[in-house]
């Protein structure tokens, strides 16, 4: 089991012959290998036996969490012998192993992820890692956004590929019509041949990799964009007039980057129906409670004329109600919206003034 196990246990013991005797005469137990691994890594605690555990499978993580429950006490001297058992072991036959996997989740103790698979990226070179190992270590969303472009055959080829978590994530990313088809094809997928195969790696790593590994950072003005939509509008409000007398034109920018509240008022009606159905009635009221009027008209004139009216009694029974609430309550609602976008079920228009969508 492991490096543990293995430096424990003997080729007999492995093999059902001779096991470990440890103890006094009062206190004498005889422990088998899964046994010894769970007592060392007691003995090493949560600090030193992190890392081991994370070497583990699935299946050994439960044995040795079974051995662990049922291993009972264990004495100073037992400890000290299988000690002294695991230390010769590891010096007698050397049973440490460097490979690209164990180097890789070292550096990954310390490194962050981007670091290491730029590290990682170099030292394994062209051949590297294969092509679907790579591939299930790129955001779902971001693979799906390059295949909605590729042929339904081409996507089955390459989700049946990679590991079935990470497929399913990307076939949920996928626009719905796309992803059935895909699911179609895969059912129906036969025995890829080595050459087609081959090319579609190719092509992944010529088109899609190459340029996944070399892509720029992201627009500065976007980021600050979305900081700015988490701010209250009194916050808000007064980076916008500090940046605007600084420089016009990043502020400009960044306005016309931004989604508030109010641009929901350019949603289609069959997007703010939708809105309508995923948010708590409540939680609306509150919105409307702080907006201006215009949107106030545009949120009951969507409404039935009895939905409208006690929308505005709920309003109207409210009372005053702090800025603060309503404003985290039209930002909630704005993250709902752009979730919303983001599963393609609406349409959001993304600035003012202006027929760029985003969905």
């Amino acid at each position: 089991m492991a490096l543990v196990a293995q430096a424990v246990e003997s080729p007999e013991a492995r093999s059902g012959g001779p096991q470990l005797r440890i103890g006094g005469a009062s206190n004498y137990r005889t422990l088998k290998g899964d046994e010894k691994a769970a007592a060392l890594l007691l003995a090493l605690g949560p600090d030193h036996g992190k890392p081991i555990f994370e070497e583990l499978d699935e299946h050994e993580i439960k044995t040795l969490s079974r051995a662990m429950v049922k291993l009972g006490p264990i004495t100073p001297a037992m400890l000290d012998e299988l000690m002294a058992e695991f230390v010769t072991n590891i010096a007698s036959n050397g049973n440490v192993a460097g490979n690209s996997d164990s180097t890789e989740r070292l550096l990954l103790s310390f490194l962050p992820q981007e670091r290491v698979d730029a590290i990682m990226e170099e030292i394994r070179g062209p051949a590297g890692r294969n092509m679907w190992e790579k591939l299930s270590n790129v955001q779902a969303d971001v693979l799906a956004a390059y295949l909605k472009n590729e042929y339904p055959q081409t996507v089955a080829v390459i989700l049946s590929k990679i590991a079935p978590e990470h497929a399913s994530d990307v076939l949920a990313a996928l626009p719905e019509e796309l992803a059935m088809e895909v699911v179609q094809r895969m059912l129906g997928l036969d025995v890829v041949q080595k050459d087609i195969l081959e090319k579609v790696e190719q092509t992944l790593r010529t088109e899609f990799i190459s340029t996944l590994n070399t892509s720029k950072r992201r627009d500065s003005h976007e980021l600050m964009a979305e900081i700015f939509n988490t701010f209250d509008r009194q916050t808000e409000a007064r980076f916008i007039t500090s940046l605007e007398e600084k420089s016009r034109e990043d502020a400009e920018r960044i306005k016309s980057l931004m989604f508030t509240f109010e641009d929901l008022a350019k949603l289609d009606m069959s997007a703010i129906q939708t809105l309508l159905g995923r948010v708590d009635k409540r939680e609306l009221a509150l919105c409307l409670k702080g907006a201006n009027d215009e949107i106030k008209d545009f949120f009951l004139k969507n409404m039935s004329s009895r939905a409208a009216k006690l929308m505005q009694d709920d309003m109207m029974a409210m009372g005053p109600v702090r800025l603060k609430d309503v404003d985290e309550a039209q930002a909630r609602m704005v993250s709902v919206a752009k979730d919303l976008a983001a599963k393609g079920e609406i349409l959001i228009v993304k600035s003012k003034g202006d027929d760029q969508m985003i969905g």
